[in-house]
């Protein structure tokens, strides 16, 4: 452990460097990332009423024992759990369409399908509570049916239905998607609840003809899965990366730790149990539930940015012989983040940025009482830190996904460009667009209106495809490096990690 003053300790933290099978806990190749991630103890304000005495300690796990409860954990955030489940498990469910139809599912009616996607989007979770989920693990979870970990579903915590922190009015000022042709069939693009319907329906009826012996096909003439569009959309990673965006990141960012609505976020009481017999304070679980939405398991440092980028999301840490899908498993941008850490030509740390600042902010809520004026500005710190790496995190997989669908298009007019490669396409562009809605979602994010605007501008809402010519690819190609160079000045990217005008050589 290392002693140090706090404001030697706060300025070394601001100055982090801000930059995507099980594991054996004793040989997970921890990584060097340049950051304080050992226990570190710093001496403390003045401490609340109800913070132990003695020093800041910040663990190298994201474990917190109650102080109310000896004994007990302080964390909970089975509801965040519960919707990395869901998305993940709709993800999935997507992905299988085609296979259900060709095995023998007919879909023909309105309602068909989306009463299946619906399950996972809109159910009460009461009415699922006893089904199994379709996530599977090596052991096997902890958790073996969605009521295990919680009720929660996904709508009710989607950008614009749940409003109170919402830093903007989502019925009027989502933006990001202006084409209505995604909604031909039902949905919107107004709102983000209509624009996961838009993708439902569109869905329905590419499964509805695919039953009917309908045939939608690639460029190449071949029949398209149930989840690609004929334009070039695929609608498994559209809706996977936007609920990703408008519900976890929104709630992380602008939800649990905003500071602009009294008694909510981070303006809720830490001196007393958030409810009777609750092991935390109410600002303890806010910073959880932010930190749930993060995904992170809790030795999220046990793994290197290349172990999790590559291998298995999940470690037995506890050696129980299962892997607790809330504590032992790294969802959504945990993962994220280790992929372009792995993938940074100039090294980046978006892993260990974000899991120091979430666990420092959580030391800090765990050792003091009622937070002064100093020890607020210190906690908003760390969050400030959190969230900035998280979206970095975001916005290098947007250049990665620019450059993804650069280096396709480079295949136009040849051999290569197949049915497989028009696939590809799909999925970088559907990617790159996922991701670049998400920015829309924090209340602070470096990316400016104008510039979220300029840059759904640049990309459009479909890829170009052959079809259109080479004076339409070309002036595309320039969109995308526009684009590219944007969220490289934004974010204070180096160049390195940007590549060349091909796609090549960043991330």
């Amino acid at each position: 452990m290392r002693t140090l003053n706090v404001l030697c300790a706060l300025s070394a933290l601001s100055l982090v460097a801000c930059d995507d099978g099980e594991v054996d806990p004793a040989d997970s190749g921890v990584a060097d990332t340049g950051v304080m991630t050992e226990d570190a103890e710093v001496p403390p304000a003045d401490s609340g009423p109800d913070a132990g005495p003695g020093e800041l300690v910040v663990p190298d796990t994201y474990t917190f024992e109650s102080r109310f409860n000896p004994g007990e954990s302080s964390i909970a955030h089975t509801g965040q759990t519960a919707r990395h489940l869901l998305i993940s498990d709709l993800k999935d469910y997507i992905g299988g369409l085609t296979d259900e139809v060709d095995g023998g599912f007919s879909p023909a009616a309105d309602g068909d399908v989306t009463a299946r996607l619906e399950y996972f989007f809109s159910l009460d979770g009461a009415d699922r509570a006893s089904d199994p989920f379709r996530l599977s693990t090596d052991p096997a979870p902890l958790q073996t049916s969605y009521g295990d970990i919680s009720s929660a579903n996904l709508i009710d915590k989607l950008a614009g239905n749940d409003t109170s922190t919402d830093h903007r009015d989502w019925s009027t000022e989502f933006v990001g998607w202006s084409d209505p042709a995604i909604a031909a069939h039902g949905g919107g693009v107004d709102t983000p609840t209509d624009l996961v319907r838009a993708f439902f329906e569109t869905l329905e009826q590419n499964a509805i003809d695919r039953a009917a012996g309908v045939d939608r096909l690639s460029p190449a003439l071949q029949p398209l899965p149930v989840h690609v569009t004929a334009s070039g959309l695929d609608l498994q990673q559209l809706t996977e990366k936007f609920l990703l965006g408008a519900l976890t990141f929104s709630q992380g960012a602008d939800d649990y730790t905003d500071d602009d609505v009294d008694g909510k976020g981070l303006l809720v009481d830490n001196t007393m149990p958030a409810s009777d017999g609750s092991p935390y304070t109410a600002l303890e679980h806010v910073w959880d539930e932010a930190w749930g939405y993060f995904g992170a398991a809790e030795a999220y440092g046990s793994w290197t940015a290349e172990s999790l980028s590559s291998g298995p999301r999940y470690m037995d840490v506890s050696g129980d012989g299962a892997i607790d899908l809330g504590t032992e498993y790294n969802w959504g941008a945990s993962v994220n983040a280790a992929k372009r850490d792995d993938g940074a030509a100039v090294a980046t740390d978006f892993m260990g940025q974000a899991f120091l600042a979430f666990r420092t902010g959580r030391a800090m809520i765990a050792h003091h009482g009622e937070l002064d004026a100093d020890e607020r500005a210190a906690l908003t710190e760390q969050r400030d830190l959190a969230i900035r790496a998280w979206e970095q995190a975001i916005a290098a997989t947007v250049v990665h996904y620019i450059n993804d669908t650069l280096q396709v298009m480079g295949d136009f007019g040849t051999p290569a460009y197949d049915h497989d490669r028009f696939l590809d396409h799909a999925k970088a562009w559907s990617e790159m667009k996922g991701f670049a809605l998400m920015f829309q979602f924090n209340p602070r994010s470096p990316l400016s209106r104008e510039q979220f605007t300029q840059l759904h501008t640049l990309m459009g809402d479909a890829p170009v495809l052959p079809a259109a010519g080479p004076l339409a690819a070309d002036e595309y190609r320039d969109n995308l490096r526009t684009a590219r160079a944007l969220l490289g000045a934004a974010y204070g990217f180096d160049a390195a990690n940007l590549g060349d005008d091909d796609g090549n050589g960043g991330w």
